[in-house]
């Protein structure tokens, strides 16, 4: 569920790089072949059942998810019903079928101030600030109830090439190519988080039959400026577009966990050997499709 975004495309391009058949989801459903669900209606009728109970199916991996923060603050009851509820619906019809279940949710599910920072281990008391931020800690306890032997993924900060163009990476390096000062927020710091490794890890867990909450993100804690910045001096963009501020100046209608991130200790717990790339590693990894991307994007003159 939820193939178009950034995380969808991964977990589909990781799971076709392993071989494994996949049925892409989506509430507006790109190319034939690919299943229209939206999760804000499947409270209303059983047809997600009905349309997958046609198809074959190892595990139900759901993506999707209302991610925009403010637009959660003006359409709460849709943020609950894309966030929590539908994934719900899906979470019990995956245990009927005795599949596994994934859910991905985020540190926003913590509060992040300043006497309570993070990083935040799986154990760590949730708080969430906003709206986004309750409705996907219902999603987990929710899909949790209905399907106790499912997988919980927190991650935080995703980052890395998007076939639709539309990341935050994506808008930072369109905005700097062109140009275009940006006002970054140096008050938010947090663990980035590379989308192939999200995915792989992802589908690593699955494979263990990992169950219950897992914290999957990077290794690396800082804040949002810092995040800009590096980005920008790989690709040898002006970093003089970027213009720190702090949260409160940009006006956002939703509180932000300051003080945030995960740890991922349990994850390198059950695998021992593995770690997350760092965002240097990551960039060097998808360094010629930003390049490409960066190339598409220069506006002539």
């Amino acid at each position: 569920m939820g193939a178009t975004g950034q995380v969808g495309l991964q977990m589909v391009k990781a799971l076709e790089s392993r071989g494994r058949g996949v049925i892409p989801t989506a509430r507006a459903p790109k190319d034939d072949g690919w299943l229209q669900l939206d999760l804000g209606e499947l409270e209303a009728g059983p047809q997600a059942a009905a349309l997958l109970d046609e198809h074959s199916l190892d595990a139900v991996l759901c993506v999707a998810g209302m991610t925009h923060v403010d637009g959660c603050e003006s359409e709460p009851d849709r943020a609950y019903r894309v966030n929590a509820r539908g994934p719900a619906v899906l979470a019990a019809y995956a245990r009927r079928r005795a599949l596994p279940f994934v859910y991905f949710s985020t540190d926003y599910v913590f509060d992040g101030l300043r006497e309570n920072p993070g990083p935040y281990g799986e154990d760590a008391s949730p708080n969430p600030l906003s709206v986004y931020g309750r409705s996907k800690l219902m999603g987990e306890r929710e899909v949790l109830d209905a399907h106790p032997d499912a997988l919980v993924v927190r991650t935080t900060v995703v980052y890395g090439p998007d076939d639709r163009r539309m990341n935050y990476t994506c808008s930072l390096m369109r905005n700097l190519a062109n140009g275009t000062a940006m006002r970054v927020p140096q008050d938010q710091i947090s663990t980035p988080t590379y989308n192939r490794d999200l995915a792989q890890t992802t589908l690593a867990l699955v494979a263990a039959g990992a169950r219950g909450v897992f914290h999957v993100a990077g290794p690396e804690l800082m804040d949002r400026l810092e995040f800009a910045q590096r980005v920008a001096e790989t690709f040898a963009l002006d970093t003089s577009l970027l213009q720190g501020v702090s949260t409160a100046e940009l006006g956002q209608a939703a509180p932000r966990p300051l003080w945030s991130g995960l740890a991922t200790n349990k994850l390198t717990g059950m695998f021992p050997r593995f770690r997350m790339r760092s965002l240097t590693e990551s960039l060097q990894d998808c360094e010629a499709e930003l390049r490409a991307f960066i190339n598409d994007e220069r506006r002539p003159g």
